[in-house]
C-alpha cells in the first residue's frame, strides 16, 4: 500500500512539474532592449543601465551609466557560430577601449580560460575555471 501511495505521488508531482514548467513565461530577449532608470527626489528619470540583445537573443552590449546619466563604462559581447561567448570588450565613458577578454570552452560548453588583453593586443592576465561535482 506504501508503495503505491509513493508511485501516486511521484506521478503527481511529476505532472505538477511539468504544468509549472509550462506556465512559466520566460522573456523573449531577441531584438530587446532593457532599459534601468532611476528617479531623483526632483522626479527626473535618469538613466542607470541598458542592455541590448541580438535578433538571436543573445547580450551583444551593456552600458552603466553615473548618477547624472553619463556613460560610465561600455561592454560589446561577440558570439561564435556554436552560440559561445567569442570576445568581451570593454569601453571607458569616452568610447575607448580599455581591455577586451578572450575565451576557450571545455568539451561541455563551459568557460575553460579567459584571456584578458590591453588594447594593442598585449596579454594582462589569464583566469582558468574548475568546475567540481559534488555529486562524487
Amino acid at each position: 500500500m506504501k508503495r503505491y501511495i509513493l508511485i501516486i505521488t511521484a506521478i503527481l508531482a511529476s505532472c505538477i512539474g511539468a504544468w509549472a514548467q509550462q506556465t512559466t513565461k520566460v522573456m523573449d530577449k531577441k531584438n530587446l532592449v532593457v532599459k534601468e532608470w532611476n528617479v531623483n527626489a526632483k522626479g527626473a528619470r535618469i538613466m542607470d543601465h541598458m542592455t541590448v540583445y541580438s535578433p538571436e537573443g543573445k547580450k551583444i552590449e551593456e552600458t552603466e551609466y553615473d548618477y547624472t546619466g553619463k556613460q560610465k563604462w561600455r561592454k560589446r559581447f561577440e558570439w561564435g557560430e556554436n552560440l559561445q561567448m567569442t570576445r568581451e570588450l570593454l569601453y571607458d565613458e569616452r568610447n575607448k577601449l580599455v581591455n577586451y577578454k578572450k575565451f576557450e570552452y571545455n568539451e561541455f560548453g563551459k568557460k575553460k580560460v579567459q584571456y584578458t588583453y590591453d588594447p594593442k593586443g598585449k596579454l594582462i592576465s589569464t583566469k582558468t575555471y574548475e568546475y567540481i561535482s559534488q555529486n562524487a
